[in-house]
């Protein structure tokens, strides 16, 4: 995942899911080499739900979509 993508994806985390940025850098810490990896460990540490980490995907497929227009 680009930075600029990645950058974007934490606001959304952050402003959207509220989730806090204490959390986000324990998990960026665990896929630094890997980000793409970000949503699966923010939901396998128990930081996002089953419901927030749908809306995290169904974010990124949008931001998908507008990065082939």
């Amino acid at each position: 995942m680009e930075p600029t993508k990645l950058a974007r994806l934490m606001h959304f985390l952050q402003d959207e899911l509220a989730i806090p940025s204490s959390d986000l850098q324990l998990a960026a810490r665990r896929t630094e080499h890997t980000p793409g990896l970000l949503p699966i460990i923010l939901w396998q540490y128990g930081l996002v739900s089953t419901t927030q980490l749908s809306r995290i995907f169904d974010w990124l497929e949008q931001e998908s979509q507008v990065e082939l227009r």
